[in-house]
């Protein structure tokens, strides 16, 4: 079956070079977006209910762009004043990037990981005896308290938001031949929305092992996985599948 309509279970990109819209247009096929999941914030009360006070911390270690606006956000309702000399070790380059509308850049000690949180290790490690927070979400992956306890520095993490899912009522009687999911919440988003969702001739599309792990669980069909080789990302994934059912017989 050909493929007309696709819904990305997250915001529409900002940016007008995206590949879901090189996609929708090469193609001819309709792609909406529409967040299955959204992130909430933890009120300062709650935060200082888990045993954190700001002040007592040297190192902020951010893991997204939503760590650090939620940081910078409590730290406001707080009325914490951000010390300059405060370190903050970023995860990738576009985090800390991001860092800089709350900060001024080339005035902070700021320490960059590649990509993976793995590759912030060999940083934090040379400033080990520093005490670091990481303000992050209830659904931590676990990479993260596994490399930090390896380390053996003196580490809290804080729950400053939380992933909640979306109200999706009124995608009721509206039809999509794939949807796309990049997290396992996503999953459990649509199923918390729509308990008797049948698949029939839906195709479902996954990015990464946890997200395919929850799919199965449902008993859904994966039919486009991302990543996979030759296709690292899920529009990559897309567009073969896309290429494959439309072409003309």
């Amino acid at each position: 079956m050909k493929v007309k309509t696709i819904l990305v279970s997250q915001p529409e990109p900002k940016v007008e070079n995206s590949p879901y819209f090189d996609l929708q247009n090469k193609w001819k096929v309709k792609v909406d977006f529409r967040p299955f999941i959204h992130v909430e914030g933890v009120p300062a009360k709650e935060i200082r209910a888990q045993k954190i006070d700001l002040k007592n911390y040297t190192a902020i270690i951010f893991t997204s762009k939503n760590s650090v606006d939620h940081f910078f956000r409590v730290a406001e309702e707080m009325r914490y004043k951000v010390p300059e000399d405060l370190k903050y070790f970023c995860q990738a380059e576009a985090i800390a990037f991001y860092l800089q509308k709350y900060v001024v850049y080339r005035k902070r000690k700021i320490y960059v990981g590649q990509k993976e949180f793995a590759d912030l290790a060999p940083l934090i490690k040379k400033y080990k005896d520093e005490k670091f927070l990481l303000p992050n979400t209830d659904q931590l992956n676990a990479d993260v308290p596994q490399t930090l306890e390896s380390l053996k520095v003196d580490w809290k993490q804080g729950i400053f938001y939380k992933t909640v899912m979306s109200d999706l009522s009124d995608l009721k009687d509206v039809y999509y031949d794939v949807l796309a999911f990049f997290s396992p919440t996503g999953i459990k988003s649509l199923f918390k929305n729509f308990p008797d969702f049948q698949q029939n001739n839906t195709r479902i599309a996954v990015f990464g092992e946890t997200t395919k792990k929850e799919a199965l669980e449902h008993g859904l069909r994966i039919d486009i996985m991302a990543p996979a080789p030759g296709t690292p990302s899920m529009t990559g994934a897309l567009e073969k599948y896309v290429a494959e059912v439309n072409k003309t017989k």
